[in-house]
């Protein structure tokens, strides 16, 4: 089959892609500057120039297409310029599925996030949780429009596309707001983690498997959880002390001063990491989909592995 990939270039969509090469499958992806994208050529990908922000670079390209994997969006945590994130996450989306419905795509699969439910508070809820609000961050705010505005409506219609919510996604190559943290954990310099705050992770590899495992079982209609096991920060490095023998911070920063700092420092940064959680259950993606995320500590040594080597770090053998 052949798949139109946006957002081919980065984390998760460039495993989505590699995933989908190694089953035999062709793949079209658009980058704004093909040049860049020597990788996913490599690969056998036929790079086309487009932009989601772009409606008509999108209709050639697509319209060869048997299925569609939705995964380009603007993610940016703290930054002054927030109007990416309504081009990109809203319009640009709102671009590709009325393409998918013009041409008449079989299939389509979109990356929403867990973050379109926001705080969850210590629950741990599940696809029919309906939030309202307040977002913590614009990244959640503008993804939750896409979602619960745009997406759904649009299903609703007739639209046969099917929702995937990873949650905080890590491994080798990881370009979130969890790697510096790691970097900065290996080279010593992070001496402090925010108390309470707790995510749902996924490997980059199970978070594409959960895609691709999307378009081949999921329901049109339907969104699925494809997150991994949920862990606090504090959890995390705890884990990473056990593996590396790096000493884990020690001081732990309450949410009640977090979110005065925020509030002083009017900081999107502070407030999205205040005693939050981002949990979601994944056992519809397991049930329906078949999804089966590794343990957290296997996923966790090999990216903590990855770096260390970068840094030209020796990881303990045996750990």
């Amino acid at each position: 089959m052949r798949f139109f990939v946006t957002g081919a270039t980065g984390f998760i969509g460039g495993h989505v892609v590699r995933l989908l090469r190694q089953d035999g499958h062709q793949v079209t992806a658009i980058a704004r500057d093909p040049s860049k994208a020597k990788d996913l050529k490599a690969m056998g990908v036929d790079v086309q120039p487009g932009d989601v922000t772009d409606k008509e670079s999108m209709r050639a390209p697509m319209g060869r297409a048997d299925g569609v994997f939705h995964i380009a969006g603007w993610y940016k945590i703290g930054v002054r310029d927030k109007r990416p994130g309504q081009a990109v996450n809203i319009e640009g989306t709102r671009s590709v599925l009325e393409l998918m419905a013009e041409l008449g795509i079989r299939k389509g699969v979109y990356t929403s996030t867990l973050a379109v439910f926001g705080d969850t508070h210590g629950r741990m809820v599940d696809e029919s949780y309906r939030p309202t609000g307040p977002w913590l961050t614009e990244y959640d705010r503008t993804k939750w429009v896409v979602h619960y505005e745009v997406a759904e409506p649009m299903m609703r219609r007739g639209l046969p596309l099917v929702i995937v919510q990873p949650g905080v996604t890590y491994g080798p190559g990881d370009t979130s707001e969890i790697r510096p943290l790691i970097r900065r954990y290996l080279q010593g310099k992070l001496r402090a983690l925010p108390r309470d705050t707790a995510y749902c992770w996924g490997h980059v590899e199970d978070t594409a498997r959960g895609h691709l495992l999307a378009m081949e079982r999921g329901s049109p209609g339907e969104s699925y959880i494809v997150a991994g096991e949920p862990h606090s920060l504090i959890d995390a490095f705890e884990v990473a002390e056990k593996l590396t023998g790096i000493p884990a911070p020690r001081f732990r920063l309450s949410p009640g001063v977090l979110r005065g700092l925020a509030a002083l420092t009017r900081s999107e940064r502070i407030r999205d990491v205040a005693g939050v959680t981002y949990l979601g259950s994944n056992a519809k993606a397991r049930q329906v989909l078949g999804l089966n995320p590794r343990p957290f500590s296997d996923g966790w040594r090999e990216t903590l592995e990855y770096e260390m080597g970068l840094l030209g770090m020796a990881f303990p053998s045996g750990s």
